[in-house]
């Protein structure tokens, strides 16, 4: 397997660079991140000139102007439609509520071989490939997600490859992606969610009927797809299964997964089983043996020009693990979930997307109760800038009593963290969110988004997840400082400002400039307080420090073809 991940190393137009073929200590290939740096801008800027048209004049440090007339893609690009539909018959409509359609299968940044503007590869229709890299520099003042304080600096680098071959042997058709995440100059414990060095998302094979169920109304092929291997996606409005683009590392799954019809039809249903893969930092990852994650998801689109609806049910079946690293590892769990959501709009007045999932079943000894829903209403206005103003509204049960039998903490699954915050102190759980947005675009390529967001514990005796080293990960231990079992903390977490500028340079350069203000409520304060180094004389302990944070970022991807 190492040989193949070499070779899509090198493949990458030179994207990574591999200093020399020594193994690191923990048998991973080390890498000269300089020369890598160095590369990739030689590479943006080889990308630039064939965007443009125009060549690179190498005496000077910037490219020449774009050919006048020459336009840019929206600075948020439409999922890719099937090859073989188009916007006249798909009976699929994007939701516009924030960040929750789904990436493309395959993704954005993976094209036809045919498409990326060689006239030798010009009839290679059969042939998708991609190649895409990403930093991100963050500056993170006194972030509560530590229990030490003070300023961080870290740089996030994410590079991926994918290809995949489709239609010239069909019914058969595979695909492979590979990526390598890292992060530098990061003062705390390097976990799962920053790095994962040399893996694979996709590495799965298919059987492909085009029109294994005929054709719909409008004449479009209704196919059959049963999938089996390693795979990352994305469904329904990301909440409960998603790649988390946001984050370094990405969610990946080993198992099957059947599809009747496609996005494009007025009906479709996804049923899959999977496991989750586990994340090793230096290591080719595994899947977990003891835990089960299936479901159905069922899509209606007949009248997606006014709602679309996704009836769906999903579980997760785990058997308990007495070496797992947390204490959920440790237990037997069966959790199901009905669940619906459903999206569209009111004439041109408003738009919509709502969702409610009710959890039931086990989680060791305790039985599972527990619910969650959202509600987002919002509106584009009819201007040159197209403004839009949303409101949301997101719920998640907390357990509401430690002593009574019952665990009522709704569980997300394996969904996105952000957007519930951009600094990621809370997620899918424990939680009530409202709050409202504000998104315009001056031009086709600059944008602006600005939001604000109050943080309540839906259950004052329960945690909030992601505060003073509480998360879940493999790396650093959960010290409880999370969660005050009394509920004498409160149960206000905080609330946040934040703003973002998103500037497409290329249609394959795209940046982000963020920055969030949380500050902090009476629950992190307390649990702050109650755990700070001058109570507790002993370690660990957490700095004393008011709890307000800011967080700046900017990111760069650049996709290579």
């Amino acid at each position: 397997m190492k040989f193949l991940w070499f070779f899509l190393h090198i493949a990458a137009l030179s994207v990574l660079t591999v200093s020399s073929t020594k193994a690191s200590s923990d048998h991973k290939i080390s890498v000269d991140f300089q020369a890598m740096q160095r590369n990739i801008m030689q590479v943006a800027q080889q990308v630039i000139a064939v965007d443009t048209g125009k060549s690179i004049d190498k005496s000077s440090d910037q490219a020449k102007p774009q050919a006048p007339g020459q336009s840019l893609p929206a600075i948020v690009p439409e999922a890719k439609a099937p090859a073989v539909s188009n916007q006249g018959t798909s009976y699929h409509r994007r939701s516009n509520s924030y960040a929750t359609n789904p990436d493309s299968d395959p993704p954005r940044y993976v094209r036809r071989l045919s498409d990326i503007g060689v006239a030798a590869f010009k009839d290679v229709t059969w042939l998708d490939i991609g190649f895409e890299h990403r930093t991100r520099y963050e500056w993170r003042n006194n972030d509560i997600r530590r229990i030490e304080g003070g300023e961080d600096n870290p740089i996030f680098l994410r590079n991926r490859a994918w290809i995949g071959i489709k239609d010239i042997l069909d019914p058969f058709r595979f695909a492979v992606e590979f990526q390598d995440s890292r992060v530098v100059n990061n003062k705390h414990a390097i976990t799962d969610q920053e790095r994962n060095e040399y893996d694979l998302l996709n590495a799965y094979g298919e059987l492909y009927f085009k029109k294994g169920l005929g054709v719909d109304d409008r004449n479009q092929d209704r196919p059959i797809r049963f999938r089996v291997g390693r795979m990352a996606y994305e469904t329904t409005d990301r909440r409960f299964i998603a790649r988390n683009e946001w984050r370094n590392t990405t969610n990946t799954f080993e198992g099957f997964r059947l599809n009747l019809g496609r996005e494009a039809n007025d009906w479709e249903l996804d049923l899959f089983g999977m496991q989750p893969v586990r994340r090793l930092q230096t290591k080719f990852d595994e899947a977990n043996d003891n835990l089960w994650f299936f479901g159905a998801i069922g899509t209606w689109r007949k009248w997606s020009d006014i709602v679309t609806i996704q009836p769906y049910y999903m579980g997760q079946k785990q058997q308990g693990d007495p070496n797992g690293f947390t204490n959920t590892n440790k237990l037997d769990r069966e959790i199901h979930m009905p669940g619906f959501r459903a999206y569209g709009k009111v004439s041109n007045y408003f738009d919509f997307d709502v969702s409610y999932n009710h959890q039931l079943g086990y989680s060791g000894p305790l039985r599972q109760d527990a619910q969650g829903y959202t509600i987002e209403v919002g509106r584009n206005f009819d201007y040159a800038w197209k403004p839009r103003l949303s409101a949301f509204y997101g719920y998640a049960s907390g357990d509401k009593d430690p002593n009574d039998g019952v665990d009522n903490r709704f569980d997300r699954f394996f969904g996105f963290a952000r957007p519930w915050s951009a600094d990621h102190y809370v997620i899918y759980e424990n939680l009530k969110a409202p709050k409202i947005r504000f998104e315009f675009s001056p031009t086709q390529k600059l944008g602006f988004e600005l939001g604000y967001g109050a943080y309540f514990l839906a259950s004052s005796t329960d945690r909030m997840f992601d505060i003073l080293d509480g998360n879940i990960s493999n790396t650093v231990k959960d010290p409880g400082f999370n969660r005050d079992r009394t509920g004498q903390s409160g149960d206000f977490g905080g609330h946040a400002f934040e703003g973002r500028i998103r500037y497409q340079a290329t249609s394959r350069i795209s940046t982000i400039l963020g920055y969030t203000h949380f500050t902090a409520g009476e629950f992190v304060k307390n649990r702050i307080a109650a755990n700070s180094c001058a109570t507790r004389h002993s370690h660990p302990c957490v700095d004393q420090r008011s709890g307000d944070t800011d967080f700046l970022y900017f990111e760069v991807l650049i996709s290579l073809l």
